[in-house]
């Protein structure tokens, strides 16, 4: 007989804004070549564009000039659904500027948020009156926690871009190793481990604003990491003490790190030409 109080091994989710990430470089010598008049016209069509996204309070869009080889301009968007996602990426490909440009990363998730105290609290209340795994009563009781905490944190599910200074960037995935298996791990193990783990992102929370997105399904990894702050050796400090943390000792694996500096449109066209 199957003990009664064990769980199943799925985490709740709550997802809200969509998000697509975009990197581009200059196309060289090309771009160099150009002349400085006609550069600045060219960038004045993508700063009119890129100023009509700031301006949606509710899903807008930044850009980041980027630090090191891996691109020259990152553009973050925050749209509705996915099909706002293609539409504003299809309306950024259509501008001049964008045949002296090569879009060299692009990275598509959804923000998410873990529930994983709620839902081991729910699953064990249920399994211990004896509710049925994906039951009517089952699913009608997890229904109602994840619009309860779908309420409660909305203003982080429907983010907008925090005034700091700096960004980093990067995707991760969890292990499945022949040894350590994240998910393989009991559901109570995990959610011990993610609460240290967020207890670490806590006591930084004065200095990086941190905005987590689902990718599984969508993209090549299974979280994407937004970093948000005006001192960028917070990035470090804060990635390197959880290093140290056993979520991410034995069962992290990372993506490149992109690192940028927000430039509001009014600011774009003398950043990029001078």
């Amino acid at each position: 007989m199957s003990n009664p109080l064990t769980l199943p091994a799925v985490p709740l989710t709550i997802e809200g804004t969509w998000v697509l990430h975009q990197v581009f470089k200059f196309k060289q010598p090309q771009w160099g070549s150009l002349e400085n008049l006609r550069k600045r016209l060219l960038i004045r069509e993508l700063v009119d564009e890129l100023h009509t996204w700031e301006e949606n309070k509710e899903f807008p869009s930044a850009a980041f000039t980027t630090i090191g080889h891996k691109g020259d301009l990152m553009v973050i968007h925050f749209r509705k659904d996915p099909s706002h996602l293609h539409r504003v990426e299809l309306e950024l490909g259509r501008l001049s500027i964008c045949a002296s440009m090569e879009q060299v990363y692009s990275y598509h998730s959804v923000v998410e948020m873990g529930l994983y105290e709620s839902t081991v609290k729910t699953y064990r209340g249920l399994a211990e009156r004896g509710v049925a795994p994906h039951s009517d009563e089952w699913t009608a009781e997890i229904k109602t926690t994840i619009e309860r905490q779908r309420e409660a944190m909305a203003p982080r599910l429907f983010p907008v871009f925090p005034e700091r200074k700096y960004v980093c960037f990067y995707p991760m995935d969890r292990l499945r190793g022949e040894v350590h298996n994240w998910y393989l791990e009991p559901i109570e193990e995990r959610q011990r481990m993610m609460h240290d783990h967020g207890m670490i992102g806590r006591r930084y929370a004065d200095d990086v604003k941190q905005i987590i997105t689902g990718s599984i399904g969508l993209d090549d990894w299974e979280w994407g990491v937004d970093l948000f702050a005006d001192d960028p050796l917070v990035f470090k400090r804060l990635i390197y003490e959880m290093r140290f943390d056993e979520v991410s000792a034995k069962y992290a694996k990372f993506g490149q790190f992109i690192v940028g500096l927000r430039v509001p449109s009014q600011h774009l066209e003398e950043v990029l030409v001078g």
